[in-house]
């Protein structure tokens, strides 16, 4: 509390003036504070909010607290997202690709960014009183670096938990990849094949499995293929499905077999696979440089000249 009266004393010079100032900044926080109390408190208690929330959510006991905190949020969503579509499309299908599909996964994210970019900055402050001998502009670059790693922090964990997923994905598609050729190959629809193969990698690559698994979900409920494949690729965002459903949709639209289309885009990426490991291989040389001159050639001097040295520095002294 004294940094924040002398940052306002450095700006105001009087002490009435500054004495109008905390009572200002003091009243519009206590103001402010209470307005979101009562908005969250109103959104925990609205029955209709609640209830749209628990018809939109599957109604499981551990996702209980998720709805509440997204029913809650839902009022001031207008205030943290941001104005231009086009962010907030790119956000809302980096949360898709990350496995967070629920319809107010954005509300709850911008929501997050805001809490954290004002709580660190009050953590700041209110643990500035333990180090007295911090300036007033060292206090006050603290809590804004700490609003800046607020608003960094959730950006940072979408991305990693978007490259882990896409990870799995690109992991567990040549396996589907295999499957579907030998699924097709033996007579079934591309349907049925995609449905199989749903069902077969629902142990080992579980996130791959579920994306197939709503292809066939929408296909069953009236989407055409194409779209259904084409979402697919949009919601995945990976190279390797995306040349996987461009080869399907132009098979089926002019009409040639599907199976044959499998098989030769099957070996042109065990093609592609053989060499991108081959290039990693070659990488691999280079990559060891570092290590050995840093790490393994100090170590080996030391063993082979060591003791030669050692009888000198002796012999001289």
């Amino acid at each position: 509390m004294e940094a924040l009266i002398d940052f306002l004393r450095s700006f105001v010079g009087d002490e009435a003036g500054l004495r109008n100032t905390v009572v200002v900044v003091v009243a519009a926080t206590i103001f402010v504070f209470g307005l979101g109390i009562s908005v969250l408190v109103a959104a925990f208690t609205n029955p209709v909010r609640r209830r749209l929330g628990l018809i939109n959510e599957k109604p499981v006991k551990d996702g209980r607290l998720a709805i509440r905190i997204a029913t809650a949020v839902g009022p001031v969503s207008a205030y943290v997202l941001p104005k231009e579509e086009l962010e907030r499309n790119k956000v809302q299908r980096d949360l898709i690709r990350a496995g967070i599909r629920s319809p107010q996964a954005l509300q709850v994210y911008y929501a997050v960014k805001t809490l954290l970019a004002l709580i660190l900055p009050i953590v700041v402050f209110a643990g500035a009183r333990f180090f007295p001998d911090l300036q007033t502009r060292s206090v006050v670059m603290y809590a804004m670096m700490a609003a800046g790693v607020g608003m960094l922090a959730p950006n940072y964990i979408l991305s990693k938990k978007l490259k882990s997923r896409m990870k799995q994905l690109r992991h567990g598609f040549p396996d589907a990849l295999d499957l579907l050729v030998v699924c097709v190959e033996a007579g079934l629809g591309l349907g049925p094949a995609l449905q199989r193969v749903a069902d077969e990698l629902g142990v080992s690559h579980p996130e791959l499995s579920f994306e197939l698994a709503t292809v066939t979900a929408e296909i069953r409920a009236g989407v055409q293929r194409e779209t259904a494949l084409k979402n697919l690729a949009d919601r995945t965002g990976l190279t390797d499905i995306r040349g996987l459903v461009s080869l399907l949709v132009q098979s089926m639209r002019f009409g040639t077999s599907v199976a044959d289309a499998l098989r030769v885009y099957s070996e042109e990426f065990r093609d592609q696979r053989m060499q991108a490991a081959e290039e990693q291989a070659a990488k691999l040389s280079t990559k060891l440089i570092f290590p050995l001159i840093l790490f393994m050639f100090p170590v080996f001097f030391i063993v082979a000249i060591g003791p030669a040295v050692l009888r000198l520095i002796d012999a001289f002294s």
